[in-house]
């Protein structure tokens, strides 16, 4: 799960401390500190941690869990001042900093003295945690991406979601859609006479466009769609291509739809964010997560469903990203801890997180639990798993070094466009040269 990449891990506030480097002896046990931020998980990771104590009953897992802005702000103050939690639950963009600074433990001897199954994984999702040799994370997890709606806005737009196209020139019959989903406050459609776009009772798309360098939940996925690279080499690479033309008329385009009234106003958006837009009902639509599965599917304010994203000139085309368990490197307690990590990222307890249907495991095995278990609570949800086997339908997210300066560059750079103070060739080819000139001098 990625969420948001909008702060720069770099960041420094005063936090409680963890304690004691992060692990505690417990008379002839210890006390091991694990962190993750998606409350939702929590129950489930629990429950691994129970099992995992029964079989070790001289390790106790003590389980934290704060909101995502916190959590790197806390992660990050605890790295400084040596006292982070023993295991930590890393995001593939974040992860390359710490390395860089020392703090987290290479798992490689470890996985090769226990002879772990790499090939166990989703395929792409254990090289992502290897630099130069050495391996820093397990897989946990994986997630795509797809279009979440309201159901009964689209039955009233009369608008059918399943097999959208789009293109960076008239939106194709994604635009379409979102113009039919966005309602005035007089009742006309956005593809109606006399529609008002000053006056919007309903948007057709509620972007979420404060989303960093990446867009995962906004524009990267169409931006890829549209021909677009990142990076010249995944992981670890060196060259940016933010001024690529294919980015730039995807950039242009999200402008366009704004200026029409088919989505809110980036200005008083940006920091509300597509759930509660949605759960409002002020917004039709958005791009979103498989970690987000059970918030919205189960929500009761409005009833959401799920489609595929738009297929764009080059098809339809989805990040597929995925977190791991890491170690920090000044934990008092690394056999422990690789003990948890180890069962972390084992059948044991990833079937115990499908049978939970929180996300989608890393393990390949796990994937027919996790969908038996939707299907048994009435959730619909084949279309993420489909996209992650699509031939060419799913693409890694950028994992670099200078991670948050390239998230503040670019994030700041795409704030203006949306804003409507640069055009997006002005603002990402600038930005474009900013982050590369990172990279300068090796």
């Amino acid at each position: 799960m990625m969420k948001k990449l909008v702060i720069a891990v770099s960041a420094v506030v005063l936090t409680a401390s963890c304690g004691g480097g992060g692990g505690v002896s417990a008379g002839d046990g210890v006390t091991l500190n694990y962190v993750l931020w998606d409350d939702v998980q929590q129950g489930a990771y629990q429950q691994c941690a129970d099992a995992f104590q029964k079989a070790n009953p001289d390790i106790t897992i003590k389980i934290t869990q704060s909101a995502w802005d916190q959590y790197w702000q806390n992660l990050t103050t605890q790295m400084v001042s040596g006292d982070a939690p023993d295991v930590i639950t890393m995001q593939a963009s974040f992860y390359p900093q710490f390395v860089k600074n020392g703090q987290l433990l290479d798992l490689q001897p470890m996985v090769t003295a226990d002879k772990v199954d790499l090939t166990q994984y989703w395929p792409g999702l254990a090289e992502q945690w290897v630099k130069d040799g050495k391996r820093y994370g397990l897989p946990k997890d994986w997630d795509t991406m797809a279009i979440v709606y309201n159901v009964k806005q689209a039955k009233e737009a009369g608008v059918d979601l399943s097999d959208l196209t789009w293109n960076p020139d008239d939106g194709g019959t994604f635009e379409d859609a979102l113009a039919k989903l966005t309602v005035d406050t007089a009742g006309k459609r956005g593809d109606e006479p006399g529609f008002d776009k000053t006056k919007i009772a309903v948007h057709g798309y509620a972007p979420e466009l404060n989303d960093g360098s990446l867009g995962q939940n906004s524009w990267g996925n169409l931006a890829v769609s549209n021909g677009f690279s990142f990076i010249d080499k995944n992981p670890f690479g060196t060259k940016y291509f933010y001024d690529d033309p294919k980015l730039i008329e995807t950039a242009t385009w999200y402008k366009s739809i704004a200026d029409k009234g088919y989505t809110p106003s980036y200005d008083k958006t940006s920091s509300l964010g597509t759930d509660a837009v949605l759960t409002s009902g002020k917004a039709a639509l958005g791009i979103t997560g498989s970690w987000m599965i059970k918030t919205y599917l189960d929500a009761t304010e409005q009833e959401f469903a799920f489609a595929p994203l738009p297929t764009g000139p080059l098809g339809r085309k989805s990040s597929f990203n995925g977190l791991a368990d890491v170690i920090y490197a000044g934990t008092e307690h690394k056999d422990a801890a690789w003990k948890w990590v180890k069962f972390l990222g084992s059948t044991d307890c990833q079937n115990i997180v499908a049978d939970n249907a929180v996300v989608f495991p890393a393990i390949l095995s796990a994937t027919e639990r996790v969908l038996a278990a939707h299907e048994k609570a009435g959730r619909e949800v084949q279309l993420f798993v489909d996209e992650a086997k699509a031939k060419d339908g799913t693409f890694l997210l950028p994992v670099s070094d200078h991670g948050d300066e390239i998230n503040q560059i670019v994030g700041t750079a795409l704030d203006e466009v949306w804003l409507g103070q640069k055009d997006a060739k002005t603002a990402l080819t600038a930005a474009n040269q900013q982050v590369n000139g990172l990279f300068a001098g090796g």
